[in-house]
Order: C-alpha cells, then sequence, then structure tokens
C-alpha cells in the first residue's frame, strides 16, 4: 500500500518554494535559492517530517486535514527529485559564476512548475505516468 500526503501538506511545500524563487529573483539572492535547494534536499534525506515548509504550515492546516484529498509519496519523492535536480543546476550555476541568468532560470522552473501545480496541474505528474507507462 502506497503512502499518503495530504493536499494541503502539499500546497504548502509548493507556496514556500514558489515564494522563495521569486523572492531569490526580485532580491537577486542567489543564496535563497540555495537555501531552498536545502530545504529540499533534507526531506528526500530525512524524510517528508523535515520539510520546513510543511512543519510550519502544519499548525494552521489542522482543521483541513481531516478528509482532506492526497496524493502518494511516491509521487512527491519524484517531483521533488526533479525540484532538487533543477535546483542543483541553478546553485552549480551560481556558484561557478557560470551565469546567474542560468541559475535563475533553472529555479524559475522550479517556480513555475510548483505554480502551475497550485493551480491544479503537476508538470512532474505528468511526466511520472509518461514515464511509468514506458518502463511496463
Amino acid at each position: 500500500m502506497m503512502k499518503e500526503i495530504p493536499i494541503p501538506y502539499v500546497r504548502s511545500n509548493q507556496v514556500g518554494i514558489v515564494l522563495f524563487v521569486l523572492l531569490a529573483i526580485v532580491l537577486q539572492k542567489p543564496v535563497l535559492i540555495i537555501i531552498l535547494w536545502a530545504l529540499q534536499v533534507l526531506p528526500m534525506v530525512l524524510g517528508l517530517r523535515a520539510n520546513l515548509f510543511i512543519r510550519m504550515a502544519k499548525p494552521f492546516l489542522a482543521n483541513k486535514i481531516q478528509g482532506a484529498q492526497t496524493e502518494s509519496q511516491e509521487l512527491l519523492r519524484f517531483n521533488n527529485s526533479i525540484a532538487v535536480l533543477l535546483l542543483s543546476i541553478a546553485v552549480i550555476s551560481f556558484c561557478f559564476n557560470w551565469s546567474s541568468i542560468a541559475g535563475y532560470v533553472f529555479a524559475g522552473m522550479v517556480g513555475i512548475a510548483a505554480s502551475i501545480a497550485i493551480c491544479g496541474f503537476c508538470v512532474g505528474c505528468f511526466l511520472y505516468y509518461q514515464w511509468k507507462s514506458r518502463t511496463r
């Protein structure tokens, strides 16, 4: 049986991603992308309980969790892996001074994907199902 994560928790992570990317771009602070990268890597390594955005939102979501729709943890890990990969490329771009533009473009891709997911279409989910259907 797959473990399921309540959608309000998923949305809190997506909102956190969008806010960090927007702030980084508006303020021209690549360090915010580096922090976001760390905030997304921690749950990959330590589990969902290490997700700071969910931990911060949890007290405000207590009455919305009961009966909320859910998403599979496997699907969320796939999406998170894509986000971490793109954020890693952004961080590398910033750290090696390859191009700030490239760094913001890769981080922006993550922010745009999270924004679209908040609106109801999950790009990572689409890719996941395409990948799964081809590997069967």
